[in-house]
């Protein structure tokens, strides 16, 4: 456990909740070099448990803090690659500076550059390739 690492007992408990929620087995959150994982007993997932990953996504956004998140300007699709196939404009642990591309937005048949709006690290990737997003939505943190 990194030096001075204090676990925040609320995000512990909607991690937990999050389980309950999809009946996933354990779950996982990391901010730069801390990381918290929440495990059912022997890794156990609830039965009934049958999410599409855009839900699981959808709900550890709900749980991460967004205090640093970069919001959608807009409504539209969200790629988080440049191009079908090629790697991301960023992952988790990235140091990006400001103005860096993160993400396009497709909207209206027009595609968006999604610049950092200041220099950090990215500690959080709150949506999935391809996915839908809303006006004020969180997309990423860069702390």
């Amino acid at each position: 456990m990194p030096k001075g690492f204090a676990p925040d007992p609320d995000l512990i408990r909607r991690l937990a909740a999050i389980l309950e929620e999809t009946g996933l087995g354990e779950i996982e959150y990391a901010e730069g070099d801390r990381r918290i994982r929440v495990a059912r007993p022997n890794g156990v997932a609830a039965p009934a448990a049958a999410l599409a990953p855009a839900a699981i996504v959808a709900a550890v956004a709900a749980a991460a803090p967004t205090v640093n998140a970069v919001r959608s300007p807009m409504v539209g699709t969200a790629y988080l690659s440049p191009e079908p196939g090629a790697a991301p404009f960023v992952r988790v642990g990235d140091r990006v500076s400001e103005g860096q591309t993160l993400l396009i937005i497709e909207a209206m048949k027009v595609m968006n550059p999604i610049k950092c709006p200041r220099a950090g690290t990215v500690s959080a990737v709150l949506i999935e390739d391809a996915a839908p997003v809303e006006y004020d939505e969180p997309l990423l943190v860069v702390d």
